[in-house]
């Protein structure tokens, strides 16, 4: 499984969006610096995917998570690839016995498949879209993610690049 965070709030930028021809349409922006956490593992061979969303990314919360997945998925031996980030690698991490980590090679973002989780759940869930609370930035980024875990199909399709398909195999 390839994991990371991905943090969520009421900074919003404009995107581009569809207008009939000759209206421009209208997308209102706000800066307010509130975020929430979405901790996000996917199987891109089979597209599941397992969540939390917490207030902090920091040890304890991912040492919360892991568990979490630990117990999803209690008969299976997970090798967890993730980037190294401060609380990955503090040593106050606690890992499941079914867990083991594998850390990506520094300043290479793009080789998570959970960054395209991210680019989807902003592009379709978060994209020129103001929030009047956290409250309603969290129940966003629940929606999309329960969208995400009920359609394994749609997450295989932008998570399962070609190195993962050629060098990883689903054991029976």
């Amino acid at each position: 499984m390839f994991q990371d965070e991905g943090r969520f709030g009421r900074v919003s930028l404009p995107r581009s969006s569809w207008a009939p021809k000759g209206i421009r349409p209208v997308c209102h922006t706000q800066i307010i610096r509130e975020y929430i956490y979405a901790y996000s593992a996917i199987s891109p061979l089979d597209g599941m995917i397992e969540s939390l969303i917490a207030p902090f990314a920091t040890a304890e919360t991912m040492s919360i998570f892991l568990q979490q997945v630990a117990e999803r998925f209690p008969n299976e031996h997970i090798i967890m690839v993730m980037d190294k980030a401060a609380w990955h690698t503090s040593g106050k991490l606690s890992l499941p016995e079914n867990i083991s980590l594998c850390f990506l090679p520094p300043y290479s973002p793009q080789l998570n498949p959970v960054e395209h989780l991210w680019k989807e759940i902003r592009q379709n869930y978060f994209s020129n879209r103001i929030f009047r609370d956290m409250d309603a930035v969290e129940n966003q980024l629940f929606k999309a993610l329960v969208y995400m875990n009920e359609h394994s199909a749609y997450v295989k399709s932008f998570s399962l690049f070609q190195w993962i398909n050629c060098n990883f195999k689903i054991a029976n």
